[in-house]
């Protein structure tokens, strides 16, 4: 198995009784598990989730943080549901300048922020769930108590993980089999994930900030370095906002708002709508130039404005206007690559899982959580089956800038969901989301770009081969996957792109997604990225 090869012909899955899209063929089971039991979107969404958390804790778990979009098929509303976490109170930049630190490592006990999955579970399903938390978690809790076989793309990064991360944290080796991965194959039990789950279905998201999951938590963070407590797990809560959406040739394109950088899709997308993408192929040098332009400008704007709008202003109107679109389209060179684009100044007027859950009655969920980073720090609270995340590591070490790390400030998210409805009477288009840190925008971009203006189905707009470009001040390299023809990448680089042809497992770097389309029949269509384990599958 460890010769697995990647060329894949997915059809698109089809029905009409509701639709599970996940990494996972196991999590996929177990959403369905819950809709064929009476359960909606959200509900099917949660056991999902903890089943990914599961078969997959290489990419996500209950250590990690949860966005989601929700679309009431009843009153056509689509709601954002924020379950990121904030800086420990006692973690600052003097302290950080105290201790001669620079730059955060990746994996140091600073880099955890309270942990928001958990909370976001139980308020999603407050919110808009039907069924009861134990009935929800119980397929995870089957999974993690009997053992699951652990799927071959899991199985590898799994093994990078236990030789990055695990071998070193605190109880890392929990999460190992005697210090190793397990193999394709194998089975794989987490018996005090188990644990966890059993203690949140019977006790509810307080067990988790207040008990004594709260307190292992906090002793293994300090027995670490750290300096989160009981008292910032207590204090913590999730957030409904108001989605940011912008109207793309007709069909309205939801994110979250910030500290989630779903805002540079819509950037993108406001820039690209100014072009006729439908008359260029899209493996052109012409399509991929002015993609890439326009995510040069879309990170040049997020990398400074995506911050915890509890600390600075963000303006989201005038970013997202098409007033302002218009003026930053001009900075496009058609010719030739602009690699150090900066932000603009609007004027004021004002390791990741990704899946999507619609139901029989047109209600969806597009669902992202993460540990980032893989396995996040590998720390693990002693005995309770899961990793602690590592999002802090996306603070900004600089006190001027609007994503400073500060006291109980969110830092700049990478986890994104998406959701698409039809502007002209708001029904459900698409749930969908491509998974992989600042790849996730890109792919939100270009798999929008592929259903709308090449009017893909699902499954192809997911196996059309990506770029991904590093959102830097440099403009990065522009990473270019297998698939895309050698004179396209050829004449790219002669406008002027860094680029670099991407095959293999380094395929990772472009994400992972899944998308359900709900055709105005009421009939589902759905996909699942080669580049995973998984599968959608449908009642």
């Amino acid at each position: 198995m460890n010769n697995i090869q990647f060329p894949s012909r997915r059809s698109p899955v089809m029905g009409c009784n509701g639709m599970v899209a996940t990494s996972q063929p196991l999590a996929t089971a177990a959403g369905l598990s819950i809709l064929a039991a009476g359960g909606n979107a959200a509900d099917a969404a949660v056991a999902t989730a903890a089943a990914l958390n599961v078969t997959e804790p290489t990419s996500t778990g209950i250590g990690g943080d949860v966005f989601a979009l929700y679309y009431d098929a009843r009153t056509k509303q689509v709601s954002a549901l924020n379950g990121s976490g904030r800086a420990p109170a006692a973690l600052s930049l003097e302290r950080l300048q105290k201790e001669n630190i620079k730059e955060l490592p990746p994996f140091h006990p600073y880099t955890i922020t309270v942990p928001g999955a958990c909370a976001g579970w139980f308020d999603l399903i407050e919110k808009h769930g039907t069924l009861p938390m134990k009935k929800i978690l119980a397929p995870a809790i089957d999974l993690a108590e009997n053992g699951f076989p652990v799927t071959p793309i899991t199985a590898h990064f799994w093994e990078r993980g236990a030789g990055r991360q695990l071998q070193s944290a605190l109880n890392g080796h929990e999460l190992t089999v005697e210090g190793r991965a397990p193999k394709a194959g194998e089975i794989f039990s987490n018996k005090g994930l188990a644990r966890t789950f059993r203690k949140i279905a019977e006790d509810g998201k307080r067990a988790y900030y207040e008990g004594e999951i709260a307190e292992s938590i906090a002793q293994v963070i300090q027995e670490s370095g750290g300096c989160l407590n009981t008292a910032d797990l207590a204090a913590h809560h999730s957030t409904w906002d108001e989605p940011i959406s912008v109207n793309y040739r007709g069909y309205r394109i939801w994110e979250c708002p910030p500290n989630g950088q779903g805002l540079a899709a819509l950037l993108a997308l406001n820039l690209l709508e100014g072009f006729n993408l439908a008359s260029l192929a899209p493996l052109s040098t012409r399509r991929l130039h002015l993609q890439i332009e326009a995510m040069r400008l879309a990170f040049a704007d997020a990398r400074w404005y995506v911050s915890d709008p509890a600390f600075s202003s963000i303006p989201l109107n005038e970013l997202l206007s098409k007033a302002y679109s218009d003026e930053r389209r001009k900075l496009i060179n058609l010719k030739k690559a602009t690699l150090d684009q900066k932000h603009g100044t609007p004027i004021k007027s004002h390791g990741t899982v990704y899946f999507s859950v619609v139901d029989k009655d047109g209600n969806a969920c597009s669902f992202i959580i993460s540990n980032y980073m893989g396995f996040g720090t590998g720390i693990v609270p002693k005995g309770w089956g899961f990793t602690l995340q590592n999002r802090g590591h996306n603070f900004n070490l600089e006190a001027d800038h609007p994503n400073s790390l500060q006291p109980n400030k969110r830092p700049y998210h990478t986890i994104i969901p998406a959701m698409a409805t039809r502007e002209e009477d708001g029904s459900l288009y698409a749930s969908y989301g491509v998974m992989g840190g600042f790849m996730q925008p890109q792919g939100h971009m270009q798999v929008a770009c592929a259903l709308i203006d090449d009017g893909m189905d699902p499954q192809t707009s997911l196996d059309m081969p990506r770029f991904c470009i590093e959102p830097t001040e440099d403009g990065g390299f522009a990473s270019l996957e297998e698939g895309i023809p050698d004179k396209t990448i050829a004449a790219l680089t002669r406008r002027g792109h860094p680029t670099r042809k991407i095959s293999g497992w380094e395929r990772a770097l472009f994400g992972r997604g899944q998308v359900i389309v709900r055709e105005r029949s009421g009939v589902l269509v759905a996909g699942s990225d080669s580049r995973a384990d998984g599968c959608a599958m449908t009642l």
